[in-house]
């Protein structure tokens, strides 16, 4: 997959000799917030003094989720607005890596000699200073190190970046999340927190409750979301719509396994199926509830928008 002048390459074999000559860094980087941003500017800075393309190496799944399943924490961004981040950040190439069995199963200096020298020719690496690689636990900065000088590549850690005492994670930001507090979670990413997404067809219910929604393609298992929130729709020509949205798996209706995003657009009428649109995230309103009757919840649903437009003073 090519995107713009970047480059997305999908595993291993899909690495060629023109891969070869490289600074890079390893990480789930999800979500991309302000600790990430450090490490990428320090990669890219890097990378521009050697006169080399800046690869950030990725997993799918994420390695929680290999090991973890359905009780891995919940992503903060799916894979395609992960790219579009580190893209922005000024990234070249990302390599994204197939977290299997083969490759859980390397040691850590199998997964040096086969990715970072073979695969890539590595000429510079950048890696947190608490990064553990390896089935055997053994990889860390010092390893590195030494397998840099024995091998050809150099090696500097990045210092973990802190924000009001603690330190700036991906589970930091979750907690924050589920506890509504939006303010401090952008703080963390360097931007309001949004999910990305298509809008496509559902049951058309919410316009037989008089209030026709949007769904948005989640394309993931758990979200770090569940309620009911104040919110506002962007589009890809950077109109702004204001609306009220749920996360959730409906337990009033038919109840999903995966959860589903609704978003209902003040004043709007336009057909946007099809369309992709970020749903930025402002105020918690309640969270997600069964209802005896679809009565009782088109009530409800009549209270969250006057006390999301009461939020936004509209």
């Amino acid at each position: 997959m090519q995107l713009a002048k970047h480059e997305f390459i999908r595993g291993l074999h899909n690495l060629g000799p023109e891969h070869k000559g490289c600074v890079a860094t390893i990480g789930s980087f999800d979500g991309v917030h302000l600790g990430h941003q450090a490490i990428l500017q320090q990669l890219k800075k890097v990378a521009q003094a050697l006169g080399l393309p800046a690869v950030a190496i990725v997993f799918e799944p994420q390695p929680t989720e290999f090991f973890a399943g359905d009780k891995a924490p919940a992503r903060l961004m799916r894979m395609r607005e992960k790219l579009e981040a580190l893209w922005a950040a000024g990234i070249d190439k990302v390599l994204c890596l197939n977290f299997n069995q083969t490759l859980r199963s390397l040691s850590a200096e199998q997964f040096i000699d086969r990715v970072l020298v073979q695969g890539l020719g590595i000429k510079h690496l950048v890696v947190g200073d608490d990064f553990r690689f390896g089935c055997d636990r053994k990889g860390d900065f010092h390893l590195l190190q030494a397998k840099g000088k024995e091998l050809g590549f150099e090696v500097s850690d990045t210092h973990t970046l802190e924000m009001d005492g603690d330190r700036i994670s991906s589970t930091r930001i979750r907690n924050l999340l589920e506890a509504g507090d939006f303010a401090e979670a952008e703080k963390l990413l360097g931007k309001p927190y949004g999910v990305y997404g298509r809008v496509v067809y559902g049951k058309q219910l919410g316009r037989q409750l008089g209030v026709p929604t949007a769904n948005v393609e989640l394309r993931r298992y758990r979200s770090p979301l569940h309620g009911v929130f104040a919110v506002t729709a962007v589009f890809t020509d950077g109109s702004q719509v204001k609306g009220v949205a749920n996360i959730g798996v409906r337990p009033t209706v038919n109840g999903l396994k995966k959860p589903l995003l609704e978003v209902h657009l003040f004043n709007f009428s336009r057909d946007i199926y099809g369309q992709v649109i970020d749903v930025v995230f402002h105020h918690k309103l309640r969270d997600e509830k069964k209802f005896a009757s679809l009565d009782e919840l088109k009530a409800q649903l009549q209270t969250d928008i006057s006390e999301a437009k009461a939020f936004f003073n509209i």
